[in-house]
This record gives C-alpha cells, structure tokens and sequence, in this order.
C-alpha cells in the first residue's frame, strides 16, 4: 500500500515547463562556454606537456620508447613526430613479418607497397584483408588509401598498394611515412554468383515492417531528404540459401519495392558480407538494387548485423528474372601489432 502510495505522489512531483526550458538553456550556455575554453586552453598545455618531456629525455628516445609520448607529440605536431621517428622498413610479430617494398613518389602522390609474409604457416592467403585496423601516419596534410593488388602462394606473401594524395603541393620527397596493423583477416570463404531460387521463398505482399534503427547504415541511389527515412522487414525467419554464416531473415514487398533481408551473427569478429542481384532471363542484363540499409541489433549479449537490399522489380514480373548474390563469410584474425616507418623517394 505505502509502495503504491509513493509511486502515485511522485509521479505528481513534475517541474513545470517554464522551469525545464529555463535549465535546458543554462546548461547550453555554460556547455559552450566550458567548450571555447577547453579548445583555447588544450593545444599549448599539449605544447607544454611535449616540451617538459624533451627536457627530460632526448626526443628519439621518447618517440621510439613511450608509444604514449609519440602519440602525443603527433596529436601536438605531426611533421615534428615524424621528423623524429626512426626507419624500420620492417616489423616482425607472431611469426609474421611486414616489410616495405617500394616507394615511388609522382606528382602530388605518392605510391608505397608493403608485404606482409607468415614466417611460420599459412595464416595469409589471397582472402587476407587488414580489416580497417591499420593505420597511415604521415606529416602533411592528404588522403590516403590501402588495398591488396597481390598474393603469392609459395612464400605466403600479400602486398598491398598504399596511395597517398598530398593536398598543399609541398615537396614531400624525403618526409616519413608510418604505416602500422594492428591485425589482419585471412581465411574468408568467397561466393560469387550464386545462383539462389527466390521461389522457395516466402515472399510477402503485406510483411511486418518497422522503422530503422537510429543507427544505420546505407549505400545506393535514394535521397533520404527528399523522399524520407523508408520502413525495413522485422526478421521473421533463419533461411539458409547456400551460403556459411548468412541467412534470409525476410522478404517481402513495401510499397512496391522488392526487400531482402540478410542476417549475420557477430560479424565484428569476421567479415561476413555481400549483397543480392536480378539478372533478365531474356538479356541476361543485370539489375542491381537500388539502395541497401543495414542495422544491428543486440539480444542476449549476440550482436545480430541486417543488411536489406531494395529492388524496382513488381511482384507481377518477379518470374523474368534470375536471383544471384555476391557474398563473403568466415575468416580468422592473427594479432599484430606491427609497424614500419619509412622515407618517401623519388621515382625514375
């Protein structure tokens, strides 16, 4: 009674709406007040942290010895972190060994290739992928990029091309480059036009639908100003269409538009991706979906990823068309770290 009895008094105990308003404007204010001084005051107290440390000790020293001060004095100033890191052109960690292999400078842009080679087994193959954990530290302003452009399977070598695109047009001969993995992907299975019977499937005219996650993601061609965020299918279901580690967890049609839906399990600790397309039985043209969403969702401690493609196909002309999918699942991480530092020459 007494519980029922304070539940109900409390729930009457509400500020009023001149009082919220009044205390949400306060506290913006002296957010941004607490804000214009943290900026004003973090970068020379930054300054005075890095130069107390050299005074200390000789900066080759903290650079190469206190990871911690290197990432400071880098955050401080990157062409002085740089200048100080010492060349390794090569990192060997758990019986795998990263190594620079060329540096060829054109232009504004600068071309780099970096092996990586398993010294003790056959944890890098023509799969391995360094999975967004690596890293490009360099002293002048750019965009940069990485990509695998090789394997070799007798020495259970991969090379990857590094570009780096200066935007300042400065002389960029002789600076350092540092290049650091943190861990890579290997081992993936690949499955590439397979073909999938869309007939044994469900397909729903009138699915269970809902709106999307506020964290999402998405790729294709649609305005999401112009035309608003769309609803996506709830999943209903675990099909298995052939591939490992990936099911349709719905189908259906919203508004008109085609939807599959694809479900992984835990695909931050793997790679387990891909994506649908309708090829015309008559032209054998191929029809891809005109935007994808993705979204996670978390139960019983199992982080569940969705991604849901979307076709302008009508239910009345589904049977004009093949179903095929594109996908990747699998693969085993190998824990570095590794890192080579090194200088940007010139080219013939």
């Amino acid at each position: 009674m007494f519980k029922e009895t304070y539940i109900n008094v409390y729930k009457q105990i509400i500020p009023s709406k001149q009082l919220i308003s009044a205390v949400l404007a306060s506290e913006r204010t002296t957010r941004k007040h607490l804000r214009r001084s943290y900026l004003a005051f973090r970068k020379p107290v930054l300054i005075s942290i890095v130069i107390a440390l050299c005074f200390l000790f000789p900066i080759p020293v903290l650079a190469v010895n206190i990871p911690a001060t290197y990432e400071l004095l880098y955050s401080v100033s990157p062409s002085v972190a740089q200048f100080y890191k010492p060349v390794k052109k090569s990192s060997d960690n758990n019986g795998i060994r990263m190594e620079v292999i060329s540096t060829y400078i054109h232009d504004s842009t600068a071309e780099l290739y970096v092996s990586m080679q398993d010294l003790t087994g056959d944890r890098i193959d023509a799969t391995t992928d360094l999975f967004d954990s690596y890293s490009i530290r360099r002293p002048f302003p750019s965009s940069a990029t990485c990509q695998r452009v090789g394997f070799d399977a007798e020495s259970n070598t991969v090379t990857f091309l590094i570009n780096i695109t200066e935007w300042g047009r400065i002389k960029i001969s002789g600076e350092k480059i540092t290049f650091s993995v943190s861990r890579f992907l290997s081992g993936k299975s690949i499955y590439d036009d397979v073909p999938i019977n869309i007939e044994t499937f469900n397909i729903m005219n009138d699915p269970i639908t809902m709106p999307i996650p506020e964290r999402y993601g998405y790729g294709g061609d649609y305005d999401f100003q112009k035309f608003g965020i769309p609803d996506v299918l709830v999943p209903t279901t675990s099909t298995d269409f052939g591939v490992n580690e990936i099911a349709i967890s719905a189908i259906g049609y919203i508004d008109g538009m085609l939807h599959v839906q694809t479900a992984t399990n835990n695909n931050l600790t793997n790679d387990n991706h891909g994506y649908f397309y309708f090829v015309d039985k008559e032209n054998r043209k191929r029809i891809q979906s005109l935007y994808s969403i993705s979204f996670a969702d978390v139960q019983n401690h199992e982080r569940f990823s969705y991604n849901e493609c979307v076709f302008d196909i009508p239910r009345s002309r589904l049977n004009e068309y093949d179903m095929y999918g594109y996908f990747v699942s699998g693969g085993t991480f190998t824990d570095g770290p590794w890192e080579v530092t090194f200088p940007l020459e010139i080219g013939e």
